[in-house]
């Protein structure tokens, strides 16, 4: 610019001299003119490759993150659909505790109904309370598993949710610097630079490091429910095999308690059916031995009243025929011994009636102790074995 201001002081002069000079600034001028335009040329050009290489790195940068995100996004919605059919095995198995704690509580309210003699607090009703506790108890246990895999399948779509952002905006920022890199200088024009500068550069106010670190902390925290949510999976999984064995076990212990108790109820059944038929046996022998009895009473009242006429009789022999004579003697003894005998068979047969109402009321009592038995045995082997039949313990 020295050189035009020059040449404009010297313009006033119209001397050939003047103008040589003149002339010879004016080719300066345009010689650092064209050293200027050169020098901006390749400024220019330098700068706009400098902002393609930027921009290229910058792709590289975003695109490196992206596949971060989209691995991580894509564990996320792996783990997403595990627990959402581990929820699926949870609620099953919550369900499958219905069947069992019914029949728990229908084999109870069965066996309320045997008559007083036979309900006593025995081991099948131990049994019964503790398989019904231990239901209700897996019960508590599935219902709270299931809120909490709730919970972390929630936390999962939120970092979902925010990888998917994430990744919305680098796909969009991605598809703006390699829009901004296709730009050339004839692509657009020069006012609409101009306002897009002016938009843009207030808003720049993120660091590279801050732009870096809100996706790291975005993988950081789905990395994070990913390892909550394989902890969650192992312990429910525990969880699940740990209670269906319980279950199993204790309804085992159960079906063995009735087993027993329903051989026990069969042998007490069977002695006390032995018992009455040989109690029937002696109730017969009884009423024929009193019957044998009765007989022999009445021939030997038969026979006494035999012998008394026939010392009547003989009492009417001649006087000096009044002999005691061995016959006299032995009609003498017979009315003298057979009374005892009579006496003692009545009291023998008395007796024997005695016996014979005490075998009744042991008949009675067997009978009654029989039907008993037979009402327990069949709630327990029959409306109790219904109910347990339809209970199948599986692996959940």
């Amino acid at each position: 610019m020295s050189v035009l201001n020059f040449s404009l002081r010297q313009a006033a002069g119209p001397s050939l001299e003047n103008m040589e000079v003149m002339r010879n600034h004016c080719e300066l001028f345009r010689a650092e003119c064209r050293r200027l335009i050169l020098e901006t040329e390749k400024m220019c050009k330098q700068m706009q490759s400098d902002d393609i290489k930027k921009l290229d790195w910058r792709g590289r940068d975003i695109q490196f993150l992206k596949k971060e995100l989209e691995l991580k996004l894509e564990e996320i919605i792996v783990m997403i659909e595990d627990l959402i059919v581990l929820q699926s095995r949870v609620v099953k198995a919550l369900e499958a505790c219905k069947e069992p704690l019914r029949v728990a509580v229908a084999c109870q309210d069965e066996r309320l109904k045997r008559l007083p003699s036979e309900r006593h607090h025995d081991d099948v009703d131990r049994e019964l309370l503790k398989e019904r506790e231990i239901t209700a108890g897996v019960e508590g246990i599935l219902q709270r598993v299931v809120e909490q895999i709730t919970e972390q399948i929630r936390l999962n779509r939120v970092s979902k949710h925010q990888l998917e952002k994430d990744l919305k905006e680098k796909f969009e920022a991605q598809s703006i610097d390699n829009s901004c890199t296709l730009m050339t200088t004839h692509s657009i024009g020069s006012e609409k630079t101009s306002k897009n500068t002016q938009n843009v550069m207030p808003s720049l106010a993120v660091t590279p490091k801050e732009w870096e670190n809100i996706s790291d902390i975005h993988i950081a925290k789905a990395e994070q429910q990913r390892k909550n949510s394989l902890s969650l999976q192992a312990l429910v999984n525990s969880i699940l095999e740990q209670t269906s064995a319980d279950m199993q076990k204790q309804i085992q212990v159960t079906n063995k308690a009735f087993q027993l108790n329903i051989q026990e109820i069969k042998t007490a059944r069977s002695q006390m059916e032995d018992q009455l038929a040989k109690t029937l046996s002696e109730i017969v022998s009884q009423q024929r031995i009193r019957e044998d009895l009765q007989a022999t009473m009445t021939e030997s009242q038969h026979a006494l009243t035999l012998a008394q006429n026939r010392l009547d009789l003989r009492h009417t022999r001649p006087g000096k025929e009044h002999c005691y004579d061995p016959a006299q003697a032995q009609l003498l003894a017979k009315v003298h011994q057979l009374p005892t005998h009579i006496n003692k068979m009545q009291a023998a047969v008395s007796r024997s009636e005695e016996e014979q109402r005490a075998l009744i009321r042991c008949q009675l009592n067997l009978q009654e102790n029989i039907e008993n038995k037979a009402n327990s045995l069949y709630i327990d082997e029959v409306l109790c074995a219904q109910h347990r039949s339809s209970v199948i313990i599986q692996t959940f």
